[in-house]
C-alpha cells in the first residue's frame, strides 16, 4: 500500500473518517432505541437531518482516504465487503427506524444493523473481508 504524500494531512482526514464513523454508529444506537421507546423526538427536524450531515462527512472522507492511498476495490478486497455491509446496514436501518412497522420487527433490524456496523468495523480494522468472523 503506498504512503499518501502528506501524513499529517492522512492522520486528519482518518481521525476525521474515525469520529463520523463513531457519531454515526452512536446516533444510530440513540435514534434506534428512542424511536422503540416512542420518543416524538426521533421524527424532529434536527433527527431526521443531523445524521445525514454526519453520514455525507463520513463518506466523503472515506472517498478521500481511498484516493490518498490510492485503493480501489481489486486491489484492497475487503472495501467490497464493507460496501456490501453498507448496503445491508442501512437497508436494516431504515426498517429500524420507519415507523409504522411491527415493534419487534423494528427492534430485529435494529441489533442487526448494530451488528452488521460492528462489523464493517472489524473489516476496517482487520483489512480482512471477513472481519470479525474470521
Amino acid at each position: 500500500m503506498p504512503l499518501p504524500e502528506s501524513l499529517g494531512a492522512y492522520a486528519a482526514v482518518k481521525l476525521v473518517h474515525q469520529s463520523a464513523v463513531a457519531l454515526s454508529i452512536t446516533g444510530f444506537f440513540v435514534r434506534g432505541a428512542a424511536s422503540l421507546a416512542g420518543a416524538r423526538w426521533v421524527q424532529g427536524r434536527v433527527a431526521k437531518t443531523l445524521p445525514h450531515v454526519v453520514d455525507s462527512v463520513l463518506l466523503l472522507s472515506a472517498l478521500t482516504l481511498l484516493w490518498m492511498l490510492r485503493l480501489t476495490p481489486d486491489r484492497a478486497p475487503w472495501l467490497i465487503a464493507k460496501l456490501i455491509g453498507l448496503v445491508l446496514y442501512i437497508g436494516l436501518g431504515v426498517v429500524a427506524l420507519r415507523p409504522g412497522r411491527p415493534p419487534a420487527l423494528r427492534a430485529a433490524a435494529w441489533l442487526a444493523a448494530l451488528v452488521v456496523a460492528g462489523w464493517i468495523v472489524s473489516v476496517a480494522v482487520t483489512k480482512s473481508p471477513l472481519g470479525f468472523l474470521s
